[in-house]
């Protein structure tokens, strides 16, 4: 490969890289000439940890990390320890809760375990994990103000999310605007030559560059990777949307809710998702929904358990039947007082939000134990061993397995 030119994997599900001059191979501006040099980059790659779970969605800027690792490059991952007590402003309509220290190194601990199926652990000199509360608990007045002095009130009101509060007389508070000053330090602290982030980061990756001028740096390069849509098809992937994976789900709910993936999001899921060859995938939409829920899970759980997984959906789909029960989530049924009605069940497992939606899904005909269609909804168990070892079913992929202990 001339070293010109820019590798495939650098480009693949790519939305931007800045500043970037496609017309001037020979120029600096150009990442990939960085890339195939004598050094080896720093990438660095932020988290917040506001919460505990990581959906696909937040795997993608991981995944892209993971192959400037096996390029030969460092990943810097930044635990924003210190930040994430202010909270990234951006696309937020209202200031965000401030969190504890305690919260904070929690959710990171869930963070990185989360992260190991993705991330080069092991290699020597391809990983730095690096707590922001390190140099930004530090500063002095001094620095701060400082800090402060590098952008104007009206380039702060620009960034999405505060021109909307700021139009609708929405509060905005003065530490938040400190955040896209911290998180850009942090490209100073690390002396980051590359900055991964999702299409909303382009503000605080940009304040990064400007920081590093500031303080007599290479100012890094940008690179900006697509808001991943979730399994409805319609909004960004999200929790409190319900319509996310979450990579410490098993393999069967993961390989359920991803082979149901709309066709039209399929070429973008495996891009973003996976290092398969797009011109080689099935012509057929429903094999390649199965293989990309294949694919995905066993990124996270192995083959052994994928298989296993898709044979199980396969048996749930054709023979109402739970298959290969091993690989279906387990409910606990020690802390449940018997006698029970179905309906709370279906509750307290969470396969339904409340008992009243439970009923309404045993009186529209959707809930099966071990594969028999339940239509009682006052039906009650008098004690566990009724229940031990059984699969309770909601619709085509929601199900969990009995235990008593």
């Amino acid at each position: 490969m001339a070293v010109n030119s820019e590798p495939d994997w650098l480009w693949r599900g790519t939305a931007e890289i800045f500043p970037h001059n496609a017309d001037s191979p020979n120029s600096l501006e150009n990442l990939g000439v960085l890339i195939q040099g004598d050094r080896p980059l720093r990438v660095k790659l932020g988290i917040d940890p506001t919460g505990t779970d990581i959906h696909l969605g937040h795997s993608i800027p991981f995944r892209k990390l993971r192959a400037f690792q096996d390029a030969g490059h460092t990943a810097v991952v930044i635990i924003g320890d210190f930040t994430a007590q202010i909270g990234d402003p951006t696309g937020k309509s209202e200031v965000r809760k401030q969190l504890t220290v305690e919260q904070v190194k929690a959710n990171a601990e869930s963070y990185l375990a989360q992260l190991k199926p993705i991330l080069d652990f092991d290699t020597p000199g391809r990983l730095e994990i690096r707590y922001n509360s390190e140099w930004l608990s530090n500063l002095d007045l001094g620095r701060i103000l400082e800090l402060l002095s590098t952008m104007t009130v009206g380039q702060m009101l620009a960034k999405e999310g505060f021109a909307e509060r700021f139009t609708k007389e929405s509060p905005i508070f003065l530490h938040e605007f400190l955040y896209p000053l911290m998180q850009g330090y942090d490209s100073v602290a690390v002396d980051a030559d590359v900055e991964l982030g999702g299409t909303d980061q382009k503000f605080n990756i940009a304040v990064g560059r400007d920081l590093q001028r500031h303080f007599g740096l290479k100012p890094q390069f940008g690179l900006l990777l697509p808001i991943l849509l979730g399994t409805d098809g319609q909004q960004k992937m999200s929790k409190s949307l319900n319509n996310y994976v979450g990579l410490h789900e098993d393999a069967l709910s993961m390989y359920s809710k991803l082979e149901k993936t709309p066709d039209r999001l399929l070429g973008e899921y495996f891009e973003l998702l996976t290092n398969l060859n797009l011109g080689e995938l099935p012509d057929n939409p429903r094999q390649c929904q199965k293989l990309l829920a294949r694919e995905v899970t066993t990124q996270f759980h192995g083959a052994k358990a994928a298989i296993a997984a898709q044979e199980t959906a396969e048996a749930i789909v054709t023979q109402g039947k739970a298959g290969n029960t091993d690989s279906v989530p387990e409910f606990c049924l020690g802390e449940v007082v018997f006698p029970v009605k179905l309906a709370y069940l279906l509750s307290a497992t969470g396969l339904c939000p409340s008992s009243s939606e439970g009923r309404r899904q045993i009186k529209g005909g959707a809930v099966r134990l071990d594969g028999d269609r339940q239509s009682d909804v006052n039906q009650e168990y008098q004690q566990p061993e009724d229940l031990d070892g059984k699969v309770l079913q909601v619709g085509k992929k929601k199900f969990i397995r009995f235990t008593v202990n």
